[in-house]
């Protein structure tokens, strides 16, 4: 065989074994990315990185007044600013170790505060600001955290709830719940949530049931109510619990969910899209809507199932966000668009 005929032939091999792997990596969602020499050329060879998500596990999101985007993931807390995904990395437990964000919130001031596994931190711009059980928490198992009207930080532990004015903690007096034995983490102090509304009330969801609070007056609502889930554009808050979907105005309460939805392990998150839809989780891993009077289940598929969702939340451009178990997606005309660390934002 001559020369050119061994060259003809490598060629062609090459040409068919590239075209197979374009196949193979770009049906899996792979991105090609050119190999960098020494020098900072780029070489002619392409090899092919798997999507990185921002987590696998992102546990809850939240957009602070100035448009950032803040994800809340097992490892620590990340911050969108423009298109630059930023990852804050002095968040750190006592010992220096790693954290999960369990919420976050923004001070009246513009710090940003998250609650996590191993204490509470501050972000003032580039200064981190970490605080624990020896500084005054009441527990480094943080589940919540948000501020009131005065600027005053609220915090929400397995261990109760609690309240820093920015130098000193001072323990909330609540009544002492049940045990949830049918959770993996729960105590007969736990508190699941604490929000403020837009007439300032603070909302408190323990294990002893939802309280009120205004006016130096605390008020128990109801028994049992896992978790504030939001107010909508009426004012009407949206209440979840292993029972069922509730609302609640004026002090009255109204159950959505019907014996037609299978329950199973209760409601989870629930948000309000820019078309007044309710979107809520049930059982974990199922989705429901409800438009007035109407419940229907969003079907998921191979093609289009998005994560594990753990919160659905609704951004200043009522986009409406999806995370959890699988990472951050996004739903645009009804398909689940998965958000990477590259986006798209």
């Amino acid at each position: 065989m001559s020369i050119y005929n061994v060259k003809s032939l490598m060629i062609i091999l090459l040409t068919l074994l590239v075209i197979y792997c374009n196949g193979q990596d770009l049906r899996n969602g792979a991105t090609k990315t050119p190999i960098q020499g020494s020098n900072g050329n780029q070489n002619s060879i392409l090899i092919y990185k798997p999507v990185e998500q921002i987590s696998q596990v992102v546990r809850m999101m939240f957009q602070d007044s100035k448009g950032n985007i803040w994800f809340g993931a097992e490892g620590g807390a990340f911050k969108l600013a423009g298109d630059s995904l930023i990852f804050i990395d002095s968040i750190r437990s006592e010992s220096g170790g790693r954290v999960t964000i369990k919420d976050i919130t923004e001070g009246q001031d513009g710090k940003i505060w998250v609650g996590h596994t191993n204490g509470i931190s501050s972000i003032d711009g580039a200064l981190v600001t970490n605080y624990y059980q020896s500084d005054g928490l009441i527990s480094n198992d943080v589940w919540c955290i948000t501020t009131d009207v005065i600027g005053n930080i609220w915090i929400g532990t397995i261990e109760g709830a609690c309240v820093f004015d920015g130098k000193t903690f001072k323990n909330f007096e609540l009544p002492i719940g049940i045990k949830d034995t049918t959770v993996g983490v729960s105590s007969d102090k736990m508190i699941n949530k604490i929000f403020r509304d837009r007439k300032g009330i603070l909302w408190i969801s323990s294990n002893a049931g939802l309280f009120s609070y205004s006016n130096n007056t605390l008020t128990n609502v109801t028994k049992r109510v896992d978790n504030i889930g939001f107010e909508d554009k009426e004012g009407v808050l949206w209440l979840t619990s292993k029972e069922g979907l509730y609302t609640l105005k004026d002090g009255v309460s109204n159950k959505i969910t019907d014996e037609s939805i299978e329950i199973g392990k209760g409601i989870g998150s629930v948000a309000e899209d820019k078309e007044g839809k309710i979107w809520f989780v049930v059982n974990q891993h199922y989705l429901y809507t409800f438009d007035d009077q109407k419940l229907t289940e969003f079907k998921k598929s191979e093609e289009n199932k998005g994560p594990v969702v753990f919160q659905i939340y609704k951004d200043q451009s009522e986009r409406l966000w999806f995370v959890g178990f699988g990472g951050a997606f996004r739903l645009e005309n009804e398909r689940f668009i998965n958000i990477t660390k590259n986006g798209p934002w």
